[in-house]
């Protein structure tokens, strides 16, 4: 220490760099923040004016939640340990806020519960012809067969007014299709109805006539009411289920949970959608799709030039192109756009031929996590609408009975 510096009292120092007296003797106790000088016979700790820069990076990594060890490193160690230590800290950090996320989202979703239901007002208005699309889009992942008798709740769709949002959502466990409406005016909420498919597409028919559709929830009875004009529909809870309905929205699986846990897309594939859905339609029994994968490998087209991106593709007449193989037909070839690594997946056509119908546009993105994760299917023109498909093994049997999840 300079002997010109300034010496402070313990006081006067934490008052500077916004520490107590306590923690200051307690970081000279662990080593981490000596005082400059201590008084042999009073025990005065004295702290130069320098020392202000490394108290308070103590207090700011302390604040961080990193324990006193780690403090030491990242001041007086190597700097590549101090970079591992931060990276673990941050690592843990993540963790942690999405563990505290996940539990305090789930308390509220159960606070909401019944007012999502019965006795919140809602209402809504969207265009007609926008309003039957979703209710298309969607109605081909609700749950039909064996499936639909062992859980009736997925023979509904769930429609959603929450968050100044319309929301339509059917899955069948295998698949998952959701499509966000932006209303034009929004009231009230949140509140959530099932109706049953069939009486869902009947309203689609109905609402693709109409230049504007409001839709709204009273707060003193189940179901939804379809107003357009002196027109109206009135919608009972679980609507056309037969046998007495589906049963609570409450009931109904939270799709919101898997969304949010989906981790971005490893690979990222664009193609033409009609190509592909024609390419997978007839095969029986699972389907493979491989880009750059090794065995199966499709060649790339017009040389061995393959560009990772959609930009580079604009600059290459040559690019990768995707494989479909097996289910009984020869294997089909189309160019497509790829990033990320190779890949190899395999799907049961009698799910993915529905997602792929229910697209928007000439092209579809696929974003895959791994060939054991959903993976998403989008259409390239409509980013509000978002289907998720399982994939299966290779060694699926046709018989979606004797299908082979890849997350069984």
């Amino acid at each position: 220490m300079d002997d010109t510096e300034e010496l402070l009292t313990i006081g006067a120092f934490a008052r500077r760099v916004g520490l107590a007296p306590s923690a200051l003797r307690f970081y000279d106790d662990c080593g981490v923040l000596r005082p400059a000088r201590v008084d042999a016979v009073t025990g005065y700790r004295r702290y130069g004016a320098g020392q202000a820069a490394r108290a308070v990076k103590v207090r700011q990594l302390r604040a961080a939640g990193l324990p006193l060890v780690d403090v030491a490193v990242v001041l007086d160690g190597p700097e590549s340990a101090a970079r591992g230590v931060l990276r673990s800290h941050l690592e843990r950090t993540r963790r942690t806020a999405d563990e505290t996320r996940a539990v305090v989202e789930g308390f509220l979703r159960e606070a909401a519960g019944a007012t999502e239901h019965h006795g919140s007002w809602a209402w809504a208005r969207v265009g007609g012809a926008e309003l039957a699309s979703a209710v298309r889009q969607v109605a081909p992942a609700v749950a039909t067969g064996a499936d639909r008798e062992e859980f009736p709740v997925l023979g509904c769709v769930l429609l959603e007014l929450v968050d100044g949002e319309v929301r339509w959502v059917a899955t069948d466990r295998y698949r998952l299709a959701a499509r966000v409406l932006r209303p034009t005016a929004f009231e009230g909420g949140p509140r959530r109805v099932l109706i049953g498919a069939d009486t869902a597409r009947d309203l689609a028919e109905w609402a693709v006539r109409q230049v504007t559709v409001e839709v709204e929830c009273a707060a003193d009875a189940a179901g939804v009411r379809l107003r357009s004009g002196s027109d109206r529909r009135e919608v009972p809870e679980g609507a056309g289920q037969g046998r007495g309905g589906a049963g609570d929205p409450g009931a109904y699986p939270d799709y919101r949970l898997l969304l949010e846990g989906l981790e971005a897309g490893r690979h990222r594939v664009i193609v033409d959608r009609a190509g592909l859905r024609d390419a997978v339609t007839g095969r029986a029994g699972a389907v493979s799709l491989s880009v750059g994968a090794g065995h199966g490998e499709a060649a790339d087209v017009g040389g061995p030039g393959e560009p990772d991106t959609v930009g580079d593709t604009a600059r290459h007449e040559a690019g990768p192109v995707l494989e479909v193989a097996g289910g009984g037909r020869e294997p089909v070839r189309m160019r497509a756009v790829r990033t990320g690594p190779g890949l190899r997946i395999a799907f049961d056509p009698a799910v993915l031929v529905p997602a792929l119908e229910a697209g928007v546009g000439p092209d579809v993105l696929l974003e895959i996590t791994s060939a054991d994760r959903p993976v998403v299917v989008r259409s390239a023109d409509q980013g509000s609408f978002t289907t998720l498909v399982m994939p299966v093994r290779e060694c699926a049997g046709a018989d979606r009975g004797d299908t082979a999840r890849a997350d069984d």
